[in-house]
């Protein structure tokens, strides 16, 4: 299946970094890792170094908004990757609740990969455009909650 193969890509070392290279530079100067990613569940990894911190002594919120994005899109183009169809994919509404101060790396769980399957697979079988809301919650080493994400996402098989 498509999704194995770009899930397999994406553990890929050498590859995920010239990914990020040349299509996330931003995340790929910030640092942001995969840390796991199966057909269900993808964690990624935002340090806290001086190039995502903000003047503050935490995570610049725009960094920890890239790693709960990435963790939520990675999952969406492992299901829209090298099928028939041509799928568009988009974010088109995003949330996000902050809990605590990040003051360290952080790491962003999304585990919606069956209902991005499902969604994808209904795009293509209908025709029509599709949505779906996906989480990302955001936790320090120590496990405690810093902050939660919620991304829309559209799907749409291109004419």
């Amino acid at each position: 299946m498509s999704h194995e193969l770009y899930i397999k890509m994406m553990k890929h070392p050498v590859k995920f970094r010239m990914f990020l290279f040349f299509k996330l530079p931003a995340a790929f100067f910030s640092g942001v890792r995969i840390l796991q990613i199966s057909a269900a569940t993808c964690i990624v990894r935002v340090p806290y170094k001086w190039f995502t911190q903000n003047p503050f002594r935490s995570t610049y919120f725009a960094c920890l908004a890239m790693a709960a994005e990435f963790s939520t899109g990675a999952l969406a183009m492992a299901y829209i990757y090298k099928r028939k169809q041509q799928i568009s994919m988009l974010v088109t509404g995003m949330n996000a609740t902050f809990k605590k101060k990040a003051t360290g790396p952080t790491y962003f769980t999304c585990e919606d990969g069956n209902s991005f399957r499902d969604a994808v697979d209904h795009a293509i079988k209908t025709g029509e455009g599709v949505t779906l809301t996906a989480t990302s919650t955001g936790r320090n080493g120590e496990g405690t909650i810093i902050a939660i994400f919620s991304f829309e996402w559209s799907f749409k098989v291109k004419a």
